[in-house]
């Protein structure tokens, strides 16, 4: 995987996750799975906490930067706002 941000790279493997399956869902383990299976060189704690937290819209901010990417739709899945 190129060098960017973990944010692109989120936006890269979240989109192909949910349309894969062809649902607009996803959990923190498909997108951990996905991006280590093409080489991420992100670590799997910024993975997870860009995803639980630097870009969800509806936690409690932690961050001085955030951003409105994915929603927590209950029991650890998450879906993308703007497919």
């Amino acid at each position: 995987m190129s060098k960017g941000s973990c944010r692109d790279a989120l936006f890269l493997a979240t989109r192909s996750i949910i349309k894969a399956k062809g649902d607009n869902r996803f959990t923190p383990k498909e997108v951990i799975e996905h991006m280590k299976s093409n080489n991420t060189i992100y670590a799997e704690s910024t993975i997870r906490t860009h995803i639980v937290s630097r870009c969800c819209i509806n936690v409690k901010r932690h961050h001085a930067i955030v951003y409105n990417d994915y929603e927590r739709i209950g029991d650890g899945y998450y879906k993308v706002l703007c497919p």
